[in-house]
């Protein structure tokens, strides 16, 4: 498996979580941004949107994070990272969209660097804007996962699961960006819980080959 990469990318960072749960080796291809790497004529041929990341698998190539997730899921069960029954598994990608969709898309660097350049936005205000859909998002995800999760270790019952791997890159950038957390309790110590298991703590940004 080749994983193109970014070490700050946060869907990078849960496909790197997905892939230590599931105990896959694979090689890091780490994309320079700032080189535009990601939009070579040859990335863009494995990647047409030009987005990190990438996961190479027998000539196969698979792009979008949780479509990544859960074909990991589907082609190595175990452990699982969705339930069973039907409703469960619905809850469980109900929390992971609500980061995927909901905060993810309006906090990409794409979207921070137009509100800079193109809009003219002084850093005060796209922090700010930044700030704004984390604790937008939050503030139901904190309720969702307060009303599941059975010990306040993992985001849905008792069990490692798709949301608790979307759940720790967000909350990564949150407190990169400042975030006041204090509202949502459930999610930090959810979050703390999981950041000390392996497969998550050797995912993390400032671990990667590329980090600087």
């Amino acid at each position: 498996m080749n994983l193109h990469t970014l070490f700050r990318s946060s869907a990078a960072f849960r496909v790197r979580i997905a892939l230590n749960i599931k105990g896959l080796k694979y090689n890091s291809i780490p994309k320079v941004l700032a080189n535009n790497e990601h939009r070579t004529a040859q990335y863009l041929q494995l990647n047409p949107q030009g987005l990190i990341p990438a996961l190479e698998i027998d000539g196969v190539v698979l792009q979008q994070s949780l479509a990544i997730i859960e074909y990991l899921d589907e082609t190595h069960p175990s452990p699982p990272l969705l339930p069973q029954d039907p409703v469960s598994r619905a809850k469980v990608r109900a929390m992971a969209l609500a980061i995927a969709c909901e905060i993810h898309p309006l906090n990409n660097l794409r979207v921070l660097n137009y509100l800079r350049k193109e809009l003219g936005q002084s850093e005060d205000a796209v922090n700010a804007w930044y700030r704004h859909w984390v604790v937008e998002g939050f503030a139901g995800l904190e309720v969702m996962v307060r009303e599941s999760s059975s010990a306040k270790r993992y985001s849905f019952a008792d069990a490692l699961s798709m949301a608790d791997v979307l759940l720790v890159p967000q909350m990564f950038n949150a407190r990169r960006f400042n975030c006041d957390l204090a509202p949502f309790p459930t999610l930090v110590a959810i979050s703390a819980h999981l950041e000390s298991l392996p497969a998550f703590h050797a995912a993390r940004p400032e671990a990667q080959p590329d980090a600087t």
